[in-house]
């Protein structure tokens, strides 16, 4: 048996006259977690990781090759090959994917079945509960006590197969403390197999190998710097190994790290008995020869740790992401170009592969091909090869990699302001220069002609912004002017929202495709994408003759992107381009709560614990609106096309175009403009344009009837009884009848005192005056059975079916109308 460091084509390193051993593993790493640390309430689930600090080593579930057992173990983080160190549960493998690694109540480390039973247990007894388990950036998985911080136990002194740099390998027979390397039972299979190595503590310490318990394979005695019968010793690990030894004692331990700080380099005790030394080695095979490694924008350097790195003006879209070493998000532009000439720059990268989807263009050198970069508006970056022409991009530069020789001079467009005012572009400081002279010599006068016309734009723009402003509400009014918002959308100002790109919308929604349409409303159309990352979303797309959807697309972009609520759909972004304007949405797998409720042949798919985990949730969304966030906003226009489904069946509250932001102190606002859907609207919104939370408490009540009976309030109009659901709901009360609303496909008994008790809920909610109606924070509680005694309920508001169009009426010309429950608002006119 000899130790050596040759290398092989593989990308490993073994000892001569051996066959490469590499181990491939099916297996998936979930980049859910950031934190190096297990603790008694931060534990992981397969298929859930941890990193160490240094993203070298990742602790997770696997499964070997050609099995479907699983196991917990630690691999290296940053190796294509991926490659088991250690592993704790080797002789009770996990028989499916529901493991746990968690502190137990004692504070030891245990792995868990889906039965919750211990599989494996780091089984020490000087524990806390407070304890935590701690990866190291050298592989070490530790112990410590939560109380001193204590270590108790660790991992490198446990060993499985492998032995790493600064683990100690040793015996001590006084102690009985060992540490010893276990072969797997096969190459594939971590059982413990056959063999084992370890250091016997002779006067002259030697690595023995045993098959069971009889001698395999000897190093020969320890000399102060190598093992005498292992001769490569000499020349491929002399000064590498250290062996503190105390034969007194009777104890023995060895170590050994870097000399030359090799890659990831790891001595194996096989399957067949042999100690084997492996070290990745990049010039065999790349890391950066992966397509796309580092994602959009992102380059690859083989040479640099980590390998990828965001261009100069770009920074990592998921810094969480990168962090972990998933580098496949790429990176995302610091400052936005403009499309002016000298408002841009290219900065010169050298010696680069340059990116995928480059477009040709004939040219007989590098400046002629720079001028046509810059001639176009959607240029990103361009290079010139004289064998080539002229190579130019207009899409997300992918697969970027930096060589350290060869490749070509790649040229990337960038703002002023990331390039330092222009330092590396001669002809831009030659530019600088001549404006200088030029601003010397004619300054006065063109300063006055400026100064002149400045003022005349401003004072027509000031007129034009005027007719244009529209109320937003109070913490918006400087963001109520279209125009206004599009800049400061484009400049990343006053509102946290990201940016998209038309381009990335319509590759998303493949041009948007008709295939791809969720829906139509008021505002415009709205389509299913998927971004390049594989994120789904749903694009809102505003038409353009909708002055509705405008005022909704400002509404939304000021007032959703500051809320935050696990059942308000969450806004992902915006986009502005010419006369186009979009909102992109989180995509919600199950749609809107109409599409199931009101469709015969769907509606079984709520079942009451469905429909009364809807109640509850769209309950706490308009009770974090009315009450909890930093903004009282009352929605006016919530149904139940506004509620969408996420794939768990989680209800989200959408479209907030129609909301309005109330101060402090404020309960209640008139309105000339009555915006809102026929059925779903409070009487004294709909006649007299006074609204406050109690409206949304009525259409919160309506909504909640409609969940309940399974019908729309519409669907009475034909009905015997000039009613709507309202007052079918109130005859069937007062009838003592209640239970004949329940949707019949709720057969569930258990249920019925629950279904009753909502539907009183609903009533109260619907009650002809706004005093009448409980809050949103009472009906939560009623709900949960906090209040568990509730009021008899008043007569309902009922909406009249049609609106008289006499000229003159005592509603102040107030109109309001909807058709198949899209929102349309008639104004009064001046």
């Amino acid at each position: 048996m000899g130790i050596s460091g040759k290398y092989y084509s593989t990308g490993c390193s073994v000892s001569s006259g051996l066959l490469p051993i590499c181990f491939c593993f099916s297996f998936i790493i979930c980049f859910s977690n950031s934190i190096d640390i297990i603790s008694h309430t931060q534990y992981i689930k397969d298929p859930e990781s941890i990193v160490s600090a240094g993203s070298q080593f990742r602790l997770g579930f696997f499964s070997p090759t050609n099995s479907t057992d699983r196991y917990v173990g630690i691999w290296y983080n940053n190796i294509p090959e991926f490659t088991v160190v250690w592993v704790a549960n080797r002789q009770e493998p996990l028989n499916d994917s529901s493991g746990t690694v968690m502190i137990d109540s004692n504070g030891n480390l245990v792995v868990l079945n889906g039965r919750k039973k211990v599989i494996w247990s780091t089984n020490v007894s000087n524990t806390a509960k407070s304890s935590i388990a701690q990866l190291s950036n050298s592989g070490n998985l530790i112990l410590k006590n939560g109380n001193n911080n204590e270590t108790v136990w660790e991992s490198f002194l446990h060993p499985s197969d492998t032995f790493l740099p600064t683990m100690r390998l040793g015996t001590a027979l006084k102690t009985g403390e060992k540490q010893l390397l276990t072969s797997w039972e096969d190459d594939s299979l971590p059982l413990i197999g056959r063999y084992s190595a370890s250091i016997v503590p002779l006067d002259i310490p030697q690595i023995f190998i045993w098959n069971g318990s009889s001698p395999h394979w000897r190093s020969g005695p320890w000399n102060n710097r190598i093992f005498i019968g292992v001769p490569d010793m000499h020349s491929v690990y002399l000064d590498g190994f250290n062996l503190e030894a105390n034969p007194k004692e009777g104890s023995a331990y060895l170590t050994f790290s870097y000399v030359s700080k090799p890659d990831f380099m790891r001595f194996v005790l096989n399957s067949q008995g042999k100690l084997v030394e492996y070290r990745w080695n990049k010039k065999k095979k790349r890391l950066c020869d992966v397509y796309g490694k580092c994602g959009p924008f992102g380059s690859c350097n083989a040479a640099d740790s980590p390998i990828c790195s965001c261009l100069k003006g770009f920074t990592p879209k998921s810094t969480e992401e990168w962090s972990m070493g998933n580098w496949s998000s790429g990176c995302e532009r610091r400052t936005q170009l403009q499309c002016q000439r000298n408002s841009n720059g290219f900065l010169a990268l050298k010696m680069m592969k340059v990116p995928d989807f480059a477009d040709w263009s004939a040219a007989d050198h590098e400046k002629q091909c720079k001028e046509q970069c810059l001639n176009n508006c959607s240029c990103i970056a361009y290079a010139f090869d004289d064998n080539i022409g002229c190579m130019s991009w207009s899409r997300n530069l992918i697969d970027l990699q930096k060589f350290s020789n060869g490749g070509v001079d790649l040229y990337i467009r960038l703002a002023h302001s990331e390039l330092g005012a222009g330092r590396n572009d001669p002809k831009a400081i030659t530019t600088t220069v001549v404006l200088v002279v030029v601003v010397v010599v004619i300054g006065t006068t063109i300063m006055a002609v400026f100064i002149y016309f400045l003022l005349r734009w401003m004072a027509t723009q000031r007129g034009k912004k005027k007719k244009k402003r529209v109320l937003l509400g109070e913490a918006s009014k400087e963001l109520s002017d279209i125009d206004m918002l599009e800049d400061r959308i484009k400049q990343g100002k006053s509102i946290d929202l990201p940016f998209f790109y038309l381009e990335e919308l319509a590759i998303a929604t493949n041009n948007f495709d008709a295939a791809n349409k969720l829906g139509v409303g008021g505002f415009g159309s709205v389509y299913k994408g998927k971004l390049w990352g594989g994120q789904e979303i749903a694009v809102k797309k505003l038409s353009k003759s909708s002055g509705q959807g405008l005022e909704e697309f400002k509404n939304e972009v000021v007032l959703i992107s500051k809320l935050q609520h696990r059942n308000l759909v969450r806004l992902l972004g915006c986009c502005t381009h010419g006369e186009e304007k979009m909102l992109i949405y989180e995509y919600m797998a199950n749609k809107s709560l109409d599409a199931l409720l009101f469709d015969p042949a769907k509606r079984t798919l709520l079942d009451w614990k469905k429909r009364f985990h809807i109640i509850e949730g769209v309950g706490r969304g308009l009770l974090y609106l009315h009450r909890d966030s930093r903004l009282k906003i009352i929605h006016r226009d919530l149904k139940a096309s506004n509620i969408l489904l996420d794939k768990e069946m989680n209800p989200k509250i959408s479209d907030f175009g129609m909301a309005r932001i109330f101060g402090g102190s404020q309960d209640e606002e008139n309105t000339k403009r009555v915006v809102g859907t026929y059925g779903y609207m409070s009487p004294e919104y709909a006649m007299e344009g006074r609204f406050s939370e109690k409206s949304d408490v009525f259409s919160y009540g309506v909504l909640l009837l409609e969940i309940v009976s399974g019908r729309r309030n519409s669907s009475f109009y034909l009905h015997p009884d000039p009613s709507n659901l309202l007052g079918h709901a109130w005859k069937l009360w007062n009838e003592e009848k209640i239970w004949e609303l329940i949707d019949p496909i709720l057969g569930e008994r258990s249920s019925q005192v629950e279904i009753l008790r909502c539907i009183h809920v609903g009533l109260l909610c619907v009650q002809e005056f706004a005093k009448d109606r409980p809050t949103m924070s009472n009906i939560v509680s009623m709900l949960s059975c906090e209040i568990s005694t509730l009021p008899a309920p008043k007569q309902p508001g009922f909406i009249e079916r049609q609106i008289s169009s006499d000229g003159d009426s005592s509603q102040n010309n107030r109109s309001v109308c909807s058709l198949n429950s899209i929102s349309i608002t008639m104004t009064e006119g001046r």
